[in-house]
């Protein structure tokens, strides 16, 4: 029972925190679904083991640095809420947890962790430091082992900047008014999703507004357990958004599992009214695409068959399988085969594939065999840690897949330059 914790020192987070632990009855059920179980093996490395060391610490049963190598194995990618029978919210616990410890002082962080916090939400930063890592990338092997994984991640080469208009206005007659999140290393790393979700958009006669002062969503402190953040990156959020938008328009899976997550996250502040209207309007592009009575897509010159890929923030947090799925198969002549084992991770999860590369990069060739067995010559997703994990493992393997997000699928479809 959790009865033996003083859940007021836990903050406002502190009931959520509680119901997820009295709401597991250790049945099972969520452990060949873990990732990370599948991989090792190890009670302790599955979401019951787990739940069961947070509780003995928070409890003061056991040391905090006894639990820790287990609870950052944790990918966070929440299969375990689709296949858990008692309705157990496990991403309600994990980031809270994690928040906890580090308010405590009683967890590490990592000098990849570091960087990552220092560069990943701010575009600017972030494209400097992957240009200089990409000068690093020839000494390698003479590199700290810890930094390896970083350079491991950098691309050959950046894609071009695509400088994005505030406000875009619709194609004919006006819609709707929608705003959109641009994200952080997505703007870096694959500027096109972006540029195409306003592209689509705009043709179905929706205006797109970005707000200069969106900045990041705070998705990766929050992931890490870093709240102080993540709360300071969703208070920015919240205060950039225009009041005369319809939604807020989400092209990154983890961007939209946190924005949902906001009412946990500024609970008991002045913002938490505000925070759950906020939820309430985001959604991801291939939800709202799908609602819509699309302008036609042209036909295929030849036939073509995508794999789709479920990003974890999509499927398992935010329970969106089969929009996206739907949206692509309106491409006439677009054939859309699933991967086996879809529920399972690719081993991205924000920052895990340079906090455990070991684990991440199996479960990446895990993910690369099975895109290989469906004979797809085109991947789409709807994350961008996914579309960097699954061309670095394609990579190793083939050059005959192209891996694109969902919303660059329908763009080019229109464009008519999809092959």
């Amino acid at each position: 029972m959790f009865h033996e914790i003083d859940t007021k020192k836990l903050g406002s987070r502190g009931p959520a925190m509680a119901d997820a632990v009295q709401a597991c009855v250790h049945c099972g059920f969520c452990l060949p679904a873990c990732p990370t179980y599948q991989e090792l093996g190890q009670e302790m490395d599955s979401p019951r083991g787990r739940i069961l060391l947070m509780k003995n610490v928070l409890e003061g049963h056991l040391e905090a640095t006894t639990a820790q190598p287990h609870i950052d194995r944790c990918l966070g990618c929440l299969a375990c809420v689709t296949h858990c029978p008692s309705g157990v919210h496990y991403g309600d616990l994990v980031s809270s947890y994690r928040d906890q410890m580090r308010q405590e002082g009683k967890s590490k962080l990592t000098l990849t962790g570091w960087l990552a916090r220092l560069t990943l939400p701010y575009p600017q930063r972030f494209r400097a430091a992957v240009v200089m890592g990409g000068l690093f990338r020839p000494l390698h092997r003479f590199m700290p082992r810890m930094l390896r994984p970083m350079l491991d991640m950098i691309p050959q080469e950046l894609p071009a900047r695509q400088p994005l208009a505030e406000t875009t206005p619709a194609q004919g007659v006006r819609k709707a008014r929608v705003a959109m999140l641009a994200g952080c290393a997505q703007q870096v790393l694959a500027p096109d999703i972006n540029a195409a979700t306003v592209r689509v958009l705009a043709r179905n006669h929706i205006e797109v507004v970005i707000p200069k002062q969106m900045g990041c969503c705070g998705a990766l402190a929050w992931h890490v357990g870093n709240g102080d953040e993540a709360m300071a990156f969703a208070k920015r959020l919240i205060d950039s958004m225009p009041v005369d938008v319809d939604a807020l328009i989400i092209n990154a899976a983890g961007c939209g599992s946190a924005v949902h997550e906001y009412p946990l996250l500024l609970a008991g502040t002045e913002y938490e009214s505000r925070a759950r209207q906020l939820a309430e309007k985001a959604v991801d592009i291939s939800v709202y695409l799908d609602r819509l009575e699309l302008e036609p897509i042209p036909k295929l010159a030849a036939p073509l068959r995508v794999a789709y890929h479920d990003a974890c923030h999509l499927a398992h947090a935010q329970g969106v399988r089969s929009a996206p799925r739907r949206l692509l198969e309106r491409v006439p002549g677009l054939e859309v085969v699933s991967l086996a084992d879809a529920d399972t991770c690719c081993g991205s999860a924000g920052t895990y594939n340079i906090e455990q590369p070991e684990i991440a990069s199996s479960l990446g060739k895990r993910k690369a065999a099975a895109v290989l067995d469906t004979r797809a010559s085109l991947v789409a997703t709807g994350n961008i840690g996914c579309l960097v994990q699954l061309d670095k493992h394609l990579r190793n393997r083939t050059d005959r897949v192209t891996i694109l997000h969902t919303v660059q699928v329908i763009d080019r479809a229109y464009q008519k330059i999809l092959t």
